[in-house]
């Protein structure tokens, strides 16, 4: 058994690694992944890797082609509307169930958060990881695992391009006002209005990512 955890152990780190590679872009859209190379970069055995293609793939991150291997996923245009179209359904609902039922508690944590992300404004990096952050703050306190693990799965497929529009010029202070919006329709607490602004919030994204 003690085997059997440390091997599962070790593929779901490769799998981490490859994954931030991936929204790093290190790893490009319809890249073939040399395996290995890989292999020996990270001073592993090709069956550790092997495992951890195959969790990428279940992600949509990773396209596996028989007798050729695996490549870094390429997403249509479609495909990225499909994904904002999902999460902008999934994240309008739980806006509105947190502006109906969130403590003054959780209202200051997204505040909080918000404060970080006006901070970051002129350092990618760190405004693209406190965005998420305060999306899927937001989702836990709507208390529905199945949507949360749903929006983590599509956000994965969302970040091969979502990274890329936050570079885009005026696209982070676009995404801040945005962000203000949401949360002074939160802090009303006005659930139509949080639908409103959290709709509108995908929409521009989508631009932006297109």
């Amino acid at each position: 058994m003690t085997a059997t955890l440390v091997r599962r152990a070790l593929y779901e780190e490769v799998a981490e690694r490859l994954r931030q590679r991936i929204f790093a872009r290190e790893l490009a859209p319809g890249e073939w992944i040399d395996e290995l190379k890989i292999a020996d970069e990270l001073g592993i055995s090709r069956t550790p890797l092997r495992e951890a293609l195959k969790v990428l793939a279940t992600e949509g991150l990773v396209t596996m082609k028989l007798r050729r291997g695996a490549y870094v996923a390429e997403a249509s245009p479609k495909d990225l509307a499909d994904v904002y179209h999902l999460l902008s359904l999934l994240e309008t609902d739980a806006a509105r169930t947190v502006a109906r039922q969130a403590s003054d508690a959780d209202l200051a944590e997204l505040q909080a958060l918000h404060h970080e992300l006006e901070a970051a404004v002129d350092d990618t990096a760190r405004f693209f990881a406190l965005n998420e952050a305060f999306h899927l703050r937001l989702l836990e306190l709507a208390d529905n695992r199945w949507r949360l693990q749903l929006v983590q799965d599509l956000r994965k497929a969302m970040k091969l391009h979502r990274q890329h529009s936050l570079h885009k010029h005026g696209r982070p202070r676009a995404a801040l006002r945005e962000h203000r919006a949401l949360l002074a329709a939160l802090c009303a607490r006005d659930p139509e209005r949080a639908d409103a602004c959290m709709r509108a919030h995908f929409e521009s994204g989508l631009r932006a990512a297109a």
